[in-house]
């Protein structure tokens, strides 16, 4: 295989080797990780009462954030998933309850229905295909998240946590300008704030 010339040639060329740790994990955890990863969050993350939240609907291998949405919407914190508007622009934050049914959208996203009314969170729940401990991360390439969280710390604070498997960590995850950092990152491990 031929090596990585460009950031975005590096980045592909690792997001290859995290997703197979990724399916590793996956297939070894099973909906257990989801669990783990709920309760390293509420022991660790700082949340408000009240606070929004925004979690995804995972796809393939991607850690299920259901189980923690469920225990938050319990204790009264309002819930959003993303929606896919178009390939460019930042993802809509929409409001949503765990069993509310969800749509097929664009590149295999489920998601709200477009009527659902538009949450602005207060933590961000962002998928991790791999993940260094400064809190930079590789999603899945369609640049959707940094796009999201640059709007989102324009309106003002918001706290961002990366969900995955320990086995997605790497030593330095490849940087462009436009690569926003997160604040925590939660594994089936545990979670820890992002250093610097």
């Amino acid at each position: 295989m031929a090596e990585a010339t460009t950031i975005p040639d590096e980045k592909a060329l690792l997001r290859r080797k995290a997703l197979v740790a990724a399916r590793s994990s996956a297939s070894a955890y099973g909906d257990e990780a989801g669990l783990r990863v709920a309760k390293a969050f509420l022991a660790a993350v700082p949340l408000a009462a009240g606070a929004a939240v925004s979690g995804y609907a995972p796809l393939k291998s991607e850690i299920d954030p259901l189980p923690l949405l469920t225990q938050l919407a319990r204790r009264g914190h309002a819930i959003a998933l993303p929606f896919v508007e178009a390939a460019g622009r930042p993802l809509r934050l929409k409001r949503w309850q765990p069993g509310e049914k969800l749509t097929a959208g664009q590149f295999g996203v489920r998601q709200p229905s477009s009527e659902a009314e538009d949450l602005n969170p207060d933590i961000l729940l962002v998928p991790l295909v791999a993940f260094d401990l400064e809190g930079y991360r590789l999603g899945r390439g369609g640049g959707f998240y940094d796009r999201t969280i640059e709007e989102l710390r324009a309106r003002g604070p918001v706290l961002t946590v990366g969900l995955g498997f320990a086995a997605q960590n790497i030593l330095r995850v490849p940087r462009e300008a436009h690569d926003q950092r997160l604040d925590w990152i939660v594994t089936e491990e545990g979670a820890f704030p992002c250093t610097a």
